[in-house]
């Protein structure tokens, strides 16, 4: 059996973004265990970060802290690896579940040689989606880790990286953790709402989107004092607003046999609505930057449109269009529009409204 796929309801894990003091995690632990709404503690011990000189991790002392919250919870723990190192360090500390990163994923000669370095050891092991939308990139990394002959296994989705994204810290893109589970449906799938949001007041909306999308599971950051903490402090919350937030989630029950009964165009109409959703956050974090536009314009006395800029445009996605089999009228229309909107939107901003 899969300890990563419960038989009644979701999988939550929670717990600090990084382990910084003794205190801290114990504390956090202690909270979140007293929630009754926690079934994994996580923290992360070594944090891989984009640019030196930002905190990444406590390193090796934190493996005690999380032993000692263990043995106060009864809740086992689970570790961020990056390399075989890190392992071997999990594995004396006793450490129970190991997950491995988006920026490790990434890296095929990373993942394989945490993969060798767990061979004839099946501790279960989360693999997060790398950072670019890379399908297959994160299906390869579970299939390195299938091939080192572990057996408890799980996927973590927790966004991907957009250049011009205004809403979200990463995108979620649910269709490509949609196509995972097609393509490896015995991989229980665990959504990570607090790094696709990166801010408190979404990670309601977009849990409970993962639960209705019968995800099984939830992987959240909670912190004692939020706002003080040593990284990713935004999207932390309180062991108590955890506890709250899950309770306020709806857990729907799904009939395995109606899944298996459900039809193709049912299935396809799905497709579609996540994709018109996809659309409609483009739109709005593109009308965003339609706005930042328009300040620019306004702070340096320059007019909305410009005329040579849009003629490139609009031919370009003509272009483009006819590339993908879209007709043209339909791409003009669609750009006119979109264009249209930016146009307004920018007026607001020179106008003060």
């Amino acid at each position: 059996m899969n300890p990563l796929k419960k038989e009644n309801g979701p999988l939550l894990i929670a717990g600090p973004c990084s382990a910084e003091t003794e205190e801290q995690v114990v504390q956090t632990a202690a909270r979140l265990f007293r929630t009754g709404k926690i079934d994994i503690l996580r923290a992360g011990i070594w944090k891989p970060r984009t640019r030196p000189g930002a905190f990444e991790g406590i390193g090796t002392k934190g493996l005690f802290w999380l032993q000692k919250a263990r043995e106060l919870t009864g809740l086992p723990v689970a570790v961020e690896v990056a390399k075989a190192s890190h392992v071997e360090l999990c594995l004396e500390f006793g450490i129970d579940i190991l997950w491995i990163g988006a920026r490790t994923t990434v890296n095929p000669f990373a993942v394989q040689e945490i993969a060798d370095s767990l061979k004839g050891v099946d501790i279960p092991v989360l693999l997060k989606n790398p950072i670019n939308p890379d399908l297959a990139l994160w299906i390869g990394g579970m299939e390195r880790l299938q091939n080192a002959g572990l057996t408890k296994l799980g996927a973590i989705h927790r966004g991907f990286s957009s250049a011009g994204e205004k809403i979200y810290r990463n995108r979620p893109q649910w269709q490509i953790a949609i196509d995972f589970k097609m393509a490896m449906p015995e991989i229980p799938m665990i959504n990570d709402p607090s790094h696709i949001c990166g801010r408190r007041d979404l990670l309601q909306r977009v849990a409970q989107k993962a639960l209705d999308l019968d995800f099984d599971g939830l992987m959240i950051e909670s912190h004692i004092t939020p706002d003080t903490a040593w990284s990713d402090a935004a999207q932390q919350i309180t062991p108590e607003a955890y506890g709250q937030m899950i309770s306020d989630l709806v857990i729907r029950q799904v009939d395995p046999e109606a899944l298996r009964e459900r039809s193709e165009l049912e299935r396809l109409r799905k497709q579609i609505d996540m994709l018109d959703e996809e659309i409609m956050h483009i739109l709005a974090s593109r009308m965003k930057v339609a706005r930042e536009i328009g300040k620019y314009k306004k702070d340096n006395n320059m007019t909305i449109l410009q005329n040579e800029r849009w003629k490139e445009v609009l031919q370009k996605y003509v272009d483009r269009g006819a590339h993908s089999g879209l007709g043209e009228e339909f791409v003009t229309r669609i750009i006119k529009s979109i264009h249209d909107e930016s146009i307004e939107q920018q007026e607001k901003v020179m106008s003060g409204d």
